[in-house]
């Protein structure tokens, strides 16, 4: 199959998804299409989506800045969150994406637009449009409700997640199972995995067109993991987890395999203390084909993917 007849199709949510594979992507020729999670409770985005009664337009600004072919200077308004006064907290882009939800009332046109203002010639789109919530069962009988109390936990983090469920249940954007459905590989994540990448797969509609889908199905793996959410995790549980939610096995799973320095480690993890090591057994994946491991760090400061070495890591398959 040649580059260029390659339709790609990209599941996630929060920054590490766009930033580690959309930007990578984007500067091939292939045809990209991001499904977006659409349930942020906190923040800028979960502020609007509950005054303006929308769905949430966070992953959506993140996967539309990502694809952007745009000015710099276009790309730093779209970025531009406010520091003072009523709208402290609240990104440009979120404000200017609910702005457009509610002046043409058809969320059709809302796209089109972004498309036309960031110069974007590949597609974003919402897993849903439904106003539902996430909820998480924790080991001790718990319920968490929404986003933002699975993401920054205010319970006792060193809790594991049991289940995980939309309610009420939301149906998949038609669009979105289309382009399943003419895939020819679909990327998973990187992401949360309860918080961000759960919502995507437990959409009604999502994991059925998944698995009736040719497209390969390639899961990338955190670089880290995060408390609250996937403590002591190693790459073969995200992986259990993944195949759970998606009722199917994955064909590839793409992880890290550079170890940071411990320095730079240490200054990343005083930056974002909920973040926690993960391990890889790197022997024992590779002894199954499917694991496919790469230095896929960034030269920055930061623990992050590089995402010109992931992408190609994910054009060889």
């Amino acid at each position: 199959m040649k580059k260029l007849d390659k339709k790609i199709v990209c599941l996630g949510g929060g920054n590490a998804m766009p930033k580690a594979v959309l930007t990578g992507l984007k500067k091939y020729p292939v045809k990209l299409s991001a499904i977006c999670a659409m349930l942020d409770s906190g923040g800028s985005a979960g502020r609007l989506r509950k005054d303006y009664k929308i769905v949430s337009p966070g992953d959506i600004r993140r996967a539309f800045i990502a694809l952007a072919d745009t000015s710099p200077a276009i790309q730093e308004l779209f970025n531009y969150r406010f520091q003072t006064g009523e709208l402290k907290g609240h990104n440009f882009a979120n404000l200017f994406i609910t702005a457009l939800e509610l002046s043409t009332n058809n969320y059709e046109k809302t796209f089109q637009e972004l498309n036309k203002v960031l110069n974007v010639s590949h597609q974003v789109l919402p897993v849903t449009l439904d106003n539902s919530n996430i909820y998480a069962i924790l080991e001790n009988g718990k319920v968490l409700n929404g986003e933002t109390n699975i993401d920054i936990p205010k319970h006792n983090g060193n809790l594991k997640i049991k289940k995980v469920f939309l309610r009420p249940k939301a149906k998949a954007y038609p669009k979105a199972i289309e382009t399943i459905n003419k895939a020819d590989l679909v990327v998973i994540g990187p992401g949360d995995l309860y918080s961000s990448l759960a919502q995507i797969l437990l959409t009604e509609g999502i994991t059925r067109a998944l698995q009736k889908s040719k497209a390969k199905k390639v899961y990338i793996c955190n670089l880290m993991t995060k408390y609250g959410e996937t403590n002591n995790f190693t790459v073969l549980d995200f992986v259990k987890e993944i195949e759970k939610l998606l009722g199917a096995k994955l064909d590839y799973v793409i992880y890290n395999t550079k170890e940071p320095v411990v320095t730079r480690l240490a200054k990343y993890k005083k930056e974002h203390p909920e973040l926690l090591d993960l391990v890889n057994y790197g022997k024992e994946l590779a002894r199954d084909k499917k694991f496919i491991g790469a230095n896929l760090l960034s030269s920055s400061n930061s623990i992050v993917h590089d995402p010109d070495k992931l992408a190609k890591v994910i054009l060889s398959l």
